[in-house]
Parts: structure tokens; C-alpha cells; sequence
């Protein structure tokens, strides 16, 4: 049984933003200890002087410690005032290490609050876009046309699917269609301002090499009709037709890697957000 002396050692963690950070950081040095029954209070989103001088009081009154990451000068420096005026144990884990960068790069601190949730909100929009463009990969749900930022079209093998995939890295919602003679194309395409859409174009021989290359690798025949000229031939009339018709614009693939294909479109995209 636990006598009055032995009360649980409590510690305030303090944030102008969510407070995990902290939070992990005072249970993580807990943890060092068996956690030896700490009792770690957050309060979150501390903005004004009042807030500071509740959690003083509470402190003062519990014999409890304060952890804060505060980059707002003022609450900082009055919080810093007030506990050594009552004569409470505080640590600073933040400016430490903001210190050693602004001493690195010569500049000082933004000292702006939540900013580490805004990366957080940056990493989810781009868990969001990835997974926006396995969805919605070789047209398999038409829909997503009417979602995306961008709509990739082309025939089998122009990279629609690895330009998705480098382009949901730069936060951009992408669909990617098919364009196959023997398949109407789906409506959607035709609903959507054709600034969106992005055809890719690329030359017989190029596109003979890759297929012929794909089908090696698949253990079929080069001969297969997937990789004849007379096919390609084909298929290709048949893309430039639907893209006249969509009015998109068009980048020929044959030459370029990924990553430049890539780049070229992210640029229009931003140029044509600019103009909207």
C-alpha cells in the first residue's frame, strides 16, 4: 500500500501545438526508469499567459515537474519566469536542438507553432496520392478521372504507371487510362477540363523494343502480335485520334527517362493551377 510520501511523480508537458513530441520524449526518458509510475499530464495547444499560470498552480500544488516544446517567445520566456519564481523543475526540449541548427545554419528560427504537424499533414497527403494511383491504375475505376489532378493516357507501355507513382511522391492524385482500339475509352475523359489530361506519345520502334523486351521477360514469343509494327501502328493512330479529340496536351515518351517525363508534367500542372 502506497503511503501519502509516496505519491507518483507528475510531469506537465507543454505544447503550442499537439504535444506528441514532447509527450514521446518525457515517456521514452521515463522508460529509462521502469516508467517508475510517472504520471505524464499533456496540455496541448498553450498559447496564452493564463494557461501557463493554471499549469504553474497545479505544478506548484502537486510538487510536479514541466516539460515543454514552446516556440512562441513570449508563453516560453513567461512559463521559464514563473517556475523559477515558485521554484519549479522545468526542461526546455525543444531549443537545444533549434540552437545547435540556428548556430549550423547561421539564421534564426521561424518560431512559428505546428509546424510539425503541418510536415505530418505533408506526409499523408502523399501516403493519400499513392495510394490514390494504385486505385486508380490502367483505368481499372473510371471515377477516379473525375477525382485526380492529372489524368495520364497512352498505350500500353509509354510508363503511365511508374509517371503515376513518381508523380503521387510530389502530392499529385493521378489516374492513369488505357488506350486500346478495341475499347471506348471512358466518358469521364471527355467531362473534365482537357488541361488535366496528359496523352503520352512515343515512336513504333521504341515502343516495338519495349514490348518485344516485355514479352521476352514474360517467356512469349517476340513475334507475339502485342509487339508487331502492324499492332503498334494501330494503337498508335488510334491514341492520337482520342487525344485530338480530348484537346489534351500530348509529351512524346520515347526518349526520356521517368523522372524527366515526370518533372514536365508536374510543370504544367503548376503552370495551369497558376492560370485557373
Amino acid at each position: 500500500m502506497k503511503t501519502e510520501v509516496e505519491k507518483n511523480p507528475i510531469v506537465y508537458v507543454l505544447s503550442d501545438s499537439v504535444g506528441e513530441t514532447a509527450e514521446l520524449v518525457v515517456k521514452a526518458a521515463a522508460s529509462q526508469f521502469n516508467g517508475s509510475n510517472i504520471e505524464v499530464r499533456r496540455i496541448p495547444y498553450v498559447e496564452d499567459l493564463s494557461t501557463v499560470d493554471e499549469v504553474i498552480s497545479q505544478a506548484k500544488e502537486t510538487e510536479g515537474t514541466i516539460a515543454f516544446t514552446l516556440v512562441i517567445e513570449e508563453v516560453k520566456s513567461y512559463l521559464i519566469k514563473e517556475a523559477n519564481k515558485h521554484g519549479i523543475s522545468y526542461h526546455d526540449i525543444l531549443s537545444p536542438m533549434v540552437n545547435l541548427f540556428q548556430n549550423q545554419l547561421n539564421k534564426p528560427p521561424r518560431n512559428e507553432a505546428g509546424l510539425m504537424h503541418t510536415l505530418d499533414e505533408d506526409y499523408f497527403r502523399k501516403v493519400e496520392a499513392i495510394e490514390f494511383a494504385v486505385k486508380y491504375d490502367d483505368g481499372r475505376d473510371p471515377r477516379g478521372v473525375l477525382r485526380a489532378d492529372v489524368v495520364l493516357v497512352g498505350v500500353s507501355r509509354t510508363s503511365k504507371t511508374p509517371l503515376s507513382q513518381y508523380l503521387a511522391h510530389k502530392r499529385l492524385k493521378v489516374a492513369n487510362v488505357p488506350l486500346v482500339p478495341e475499347v471506348e475509352p471512358p466518358e469521364e475523359l471527355f467531362e473534365i477540363p482537357p488541361e488535366k489530361i496528359i496523352g503520352l506519345q512515343i515512336s513504333a520502334e521504341k515502343l516495338n523494343t519495349i514490348r518485344a523486351e516485355r514479352l521476352k521477360a514474360l517467356g512469349l514469343k517476340e513475334e507475339a502480335s502485342y509487339a508487331t509494327f502492324d499492332r503498334i501502328a494501330e494503337e498508335l493512330d488510334y491514341s492520337k485520334t482520342i487525344m485530338d479529340r480530348i484537346g489534351c496536351q500530348v509529351i512524346d515518351v520515347s526518349n526520356k527517362a521517368v523522372e524527366e517525363t515526370a518533372n514536365i508534367i508536374f510543370q504544367m500542372i503548376q503552370l495551369n493551377r497558376k492560370h485557373e
